[in-house]
Parts: structure tokens; C-alpha cells; sequence
């Protein structure tokens, strides 16, 4: 096992709220994506190493070339990726179901856009992890072209670049600076044993106060 692999397998252990107060103490506390965008299946995690994408609408543009545009888009990004799309636009779906599908044979860990999605129930039917704002039917023919891919990409307040991290669950996402990212997740580990020692010493009746004055922790 490569230590990518191994650093994906653990990561994917993790969840987003560890990640992040293990990120704020090292001193990146602006690392947690817009709580609008979230899981289209909230049990549905997502974990793995980030790849962008940037767009923006175009009016001018004909059907065969934005098509066109799009798979160019699906074709050149890597396999085995996160990938996180800044679409610059809330008025177009910036995933679908034939997208999803091209996505899943490249064995992409999941697809996370500042924007929105379609064709949601078979995307669920298939299981892509899929992380967004809203729903439309409206898609990006004739008004939506990339521009940028690899490049950094900001959501909300958070600067992503390829090469970061991400984890995603039920609570949202967080992004760890690639150069942190296997000391993130080794001392995340850490602190999910703490957890888990703490829990059950609460179970068994521990006082709260005095669980936490012994494992620092709530």
C-alpha cells in the first residue's frame, strides 16, 4: 500500500468534525466549506485528495460546443480525485446523471460544487457521492464553459487548491492545506481514541466535569 492509498484509507475514518478542530488548533481554523453545501445522501461520506475546476455562464456559446467543453471537462480531470467545482453561478446544474456515471468508471472519490445538481435520484440510485447546494432541472447548454482546471478555486471563504484535502459527512466539509494533510490526519486519529476513551468512561457514569479535566475533550 502506497502512502496515498494508506492516507485516503485513514482519512476516510475520520469525520469532518475532528478534522476541523484539529485544523483550528494547529492554527487553520478557516477551513470548513458554506453549510449550504451538503450531501445529496447525508450517509454518504466523501474522502480523498482534491482536483478543481472553475467555469463561468456564456450565453454565446452553442449546444456542440458547450457540450463539447463539458466532456473535455470529464475527460482531462484525473481519476481517483475529490473533485471541487467553482461554477461561478447558481442558474445551471453543474452535475447529472451521465456525468456521474463517466465520473464513477474514472473511480472519482466524489464531486463537491458551489452550485447545483440534477438528475438527483438516479445519482442516489447509483450511490456518487455528490456535494451541493440545490436542485435544478436547468442545465448548462448553451450557457455554461470551463475555464480553468488545476487552478485555485474559492468557496465561501475557503481558497482550495489541487493537491489539498477533504473530508465530507453528514456535518459538512473541511479542507486540509496539502502540506499539513498527513499530520492532520495522523493527530485526528489521535483524537478520535481520546473520544472514544471518553465516551466510555461518560457511559460508565463518569462525571462530565471530571471527564473532561481528564481528557480534555468535549
Amino acid at each position: 500500500m502506497n502512502d496515498i492509498t494508506s492516507l485516503v484509507n485513514d482519512l476516510s475514518r475520520c469525520y469532518a468534525s475532528a478534522v476541523h478542530d484539529v485544523l483550528r488548533t494547529m492554527g487553520y481554523g478557516n477551513c470548513v466549506l458554506p453549510p449550504t453545501i451538503r450531501a445529496l445522501d447525508p450517509t454518504r461520506r466523501i474522502a480523498g485528495e482534491v482536483y478543481t475546476i472553475s467555469g463561468y455562464i456564456d450565453q454565446s456559446l452553442s449546444r456542440h460546443d458547450s457540450l463539447l467543453m463539458w466532456s473535455r471537462v470529464l475527460s482531462r480531470v484525473p481519476g481517483d480525485k475529490v473533485l471541487v467545482c467553482q461554477p461561478n453561478t447558481k442558474a445551471v446544474a453543474l452535475m447529472g446523471e451521465l456525468s456521474a456515471r463517466a465520473l464513477m468508471v474514472k473511480k472519482t472519490r466524489g464531486y463537491i460544487v458551489d452550485g447545483h445538481c440534477r438528475d438527483t435520484d438516479m445519482i442516489l440510485e447509483m450511490g456518487f457521492p455528490v456535494y451541493c447546494e440545490y436542485n435544478t432541472p436547468a442545465d448548462i447548454v448553451e450557457r455554461w464553459r470551463y475555464d480553468r482546471l488545476g487552478e485555485p478555486v474559492t468557496i465561501g471563504t475557503v481558497t482550495i487548491h489541487s493537491g489539498d484535502w477533504i473530508v465530507g459527512d453528514r456535518d459538512g466539509v473541511v479542507v486540509i492545506p496539502k502540506e499539513i494533510a498527513t499530520e492532520t490526519v495522523r493527530e485526528t486519529m489521535k483524537v478520535m481514541n481520546t473520544e472514544s476513551d471518553m465516551r466510555a468512561a461518560i457511559v460508565g457514569g463518569m462525571d462530565p466535569e471530571a471527564a473532561y479535566l481528564e481528557y480534555g475533550k468535549f
